[in-house]
């Protein structure tokens, strides 16, 4: 079931229907009847294991690994950042 509200309303009442949007209704937001906005719960972030996480992290410095290094002779000058000059 959809609610609909106009702004002034929603002002008065935003808490209840921000629990109506937890609830699982839809509740939409209009101006001069006109919808606007839609009011929805936001998804919470993935919750990670401390294994999960670490494995994370592992791949993230496996691809680092994997990034060319500028220590070797080159044709080209580099700046302290690593960048060509």
């Amino acid at each position: 079931m959809t609610i609909h509200f106009n702004i002034g309303e929603a002002k008065a009442q935003l808490s209840k229907l921000i629990a109506a949007a937890l609830r699982g209704e839809e509740v939409v937001i209009d101006k001069d009847g006109v919808p606007q906005v839609r009011l929805e719960p936001v998804n919470p972030p993935p919750v990670m294991t401390p294994e999960e996480r670490m494995a994370k992290m592992r791949a993230i410095l496996a691809e680092i690994d994997r990034i060319p290094r500028k220590d070797g002779p080159s044709d080209l000058e580099w700046d302290e950042h690593g960048l060509p000059i």
